[in-house]
């Protein structure tokens, strides 16, 4: 007989009170979009000074963006940190979500910090590099497909061993994977055109003063399953994996 262990969601921080109110938090967004698979999630928040889990407690985990910076070197994010570092020496299954992402190369090694081109919003196209070809989460995705950004921050230099997997023309680490079962991407696969919407059109002000047309980035939101199809692949294979060692 076989079991599940659960999918861990690391929630990293807490969203804007304006965004919680009218669509909630991370971990709602990671639940709605792995709900077709029926999995069994748990949810962990460091920064409200709730206990990281041990590894074998859990099927895999996904760490979530945040309205934080990683450079802020918060110590809840840096505890994270050192348990990311844990996880995979332990070869525990492993996601990062733009601030995930950021924070996985941050404590493996990497250097993160305010991309020199400034912010990524909007709907992006994302290319895969030749060494995703073999890549087992990204093995039916397509050459190029659309995702969802928003980040200031980056991964200005991968970590020592890192393989880039995927790249926007913004943005040359827009997949990396540190090792079998470690994997980071910047865009956010949990979100739907509602929440990237929100996302944009409350920054309006700032992001005109930047020069941006916020009404084109709000006409070209669409639904991005290529995007959301990784993130199922990872939660849907780490507890198959999880009930197949019992």
């Amino acid at each position: 007989m076989s079991a599940q262990l659960p999918i861990l969601i690391v929630q990293m921080g807490r969203p804007p009170y304006d965004v919680s109110e009218a669509l909630g938090e991370q971990p709602d967004w990671f639940l709605a979009a792995l709900a077709p698979a029926n999995l069994d999630v748990l949810v962990v928040r460091p920064h409200m000074g709730e206990p990281l889990p041990q590894p074998g407690s859990f099927a895999g985990a996904v760490v979530t963006g945040s309205w934080h910076m990683v450079t802020d070197l918060h110590d809840w994010s840096e505890r994270t940190a050192e348990w990311i570092r844990q996880l995979v020496a332990a070869d525990v299954p492993l996601l990062g979500v733009c601030y995930g992402h950021q924070l996985m190369a941050h404590a493996l090694g990497g250097l993160v910090g305010y991309h020199p081109r400034g912010r990524e919003l909007g709907l992006q196209t994302i290319r895969l590099r030749q060494e995703s070809i073999n890549d087992p989460l990204l093995a039916h995705i397509p050459g190029e497909f659309p995702a969802l950004l928003t980040h200031a921050q980056t991964v200005l230099v991968k970590p020592p061993g890192a393989v880039v997997l995927g790249a926007s023309e913004h943005d040359e680490n827009q997949i990396l994977r540190y090792g079998p079962n470690a994997f980071s991407i910047q865009f956010h696969p949990e979100f739907t055109p509602a929440i990237m919407s929100l996302c944009i059109q409350r920054r309006r002000t700032i992001l005109e003063q930047e020069g941006a047309d916020v009404e084109q980035l709000l006409l070209e939101l669409a639904p991005t399953p290529d995007a959301h199809a990784i993130l199922m692949k990872f939660a849907t294979t780490a507890a198959q994996v999880s009930a197949d060692s019992w």
